[in-house]
């Protein structure tokens, strides 16, 4: 499939639309590894995209799933391991495993696949001594944080926090007090240059405590439906950002513009196909949310 042919941009006016890297290049790497994002940055992404969970010991750490079993060699959840527990094991190999069947690695959004111990390891552990640690060892958000800022250009991180959990709003306090050690947690300089970080959720409750820990902070409400409360482009208090699902804009293509009314932005999630990548740019999305950065700058003749 070429991705040669720009897309005709139908806003002129308004800033090239950004690419955020969805759980890092997940498409080449294994999702929310060092070497997933590395890629990502490599690849041109604009923005990085993660989901934090906190461990029993409390660590932010870059995992979707509420528990391991679909990523890694071990089962449990997040919230009832330690650190020392996730770094163990190996959150690389299942994505050799799932590419070398034919599957897209990244491809079951959201939905916990069944777990691997009875699958390429076989219960055990595999020998990671010849394995890059930056593909395979669980990241804390501390060090993604690290990787940001030494890059070598502007790189956005897009953080989403996961509900429910038995940490509540532990996670937000967390979360806050490590974006304000990086320097985050302070007012833009300017309107031309807003904050790099966000942090989105589908709780609106988890948004209120960032906005109200943090008000300088940029929140965006993730929707998977399109509810009537919201269906005119407003969003919760305090919320700029509209996260609907591809799906939405499918359904209701002229939510774009009511959002736009409204005075928000819309950033869009998982954007990987083509044609959905000409919808979103037609519409005048603010952001794509995609595993393939490096295919969709292609196609929107930014690389």
């Amino acid at each position: 499939m070429s991705y040669a042919r720009p897309a005709q941009d139908r806003h002129p006016d308004r800033p090239a639309m950004s690419v955020v890297a969805h759980r890092g290049a997940s498409e080449d790497a294994p999702e929310h590894t060092l070497a997933a994002y590395r890629k990502a940055i490599e690849d041109g992404a604009d923005a990085l995209e993660c989901d934090v969970r906190l461990t029993a010991d409390g660590h932010l750490v870059c995992v979707h799933d509420r528990r391991v079993n679909r990523t890694s060699n071990g089962r449990g959840a997040v919230s009832a391991l330690e650190l020392a527990d996730l770094a163990s094991l190996d959150f690389g190999s299942w994505k050799e495993e799932s590419l070398g069947s034919g599957a897209l690695g990244s491809g079951a959004f959201g939905a916990e696949a069944p777990d691997r111990q009875g699958g390429v390891f076989g219960g055990e552990a595999p020998d990671r001594q010849n394995e890059d640690p930056e593909r395979t060892s669980v990241l804390t958000l501390e060090r993604l944080l690290e990787l940001v800022a030494d890059a070598d250009r502007r790189v956005e991180l897009a953080i989403e926090t996961k509900h429910p959990t038995r940490w509540a709003g532990q996670v937000e306090e967390r979360l806050v007090e490590l974006l304000d050690r990086f320097g985050y947690t302070k007012p833009a300089m300017s309107a031309e240059q807003p904050s790099p970080v966000r942090v989105m959720s589908f709780s609106a409750r988890s948004l209120h405590r960032v906005r109200t820990a943090a008000p300088a902070i940029p929140v965006v409400y993730l929707m998977q439906f399109l509810t009537p409360r919201y269906r005119d482009g407003r969003l919760p208090a305090g919320v700029g950002i509209a996260g609907p699902g591809i799906r939405i804009l499918r359904a209701h293509p002229e939510y774009v513009a009511k959002a736009h009314r409204a005075g928000n932005q819309v950033h869009v999630w998982t954007v990987n196909e083509p044609d959905d990548v000409v919808l979103c740019q037609e519409l005048g999305v603010d952001a794509v949310i995609t595993n393939r950065p490096k295919q969709v700058r292609m196609q929107l003749g930014l690389g």
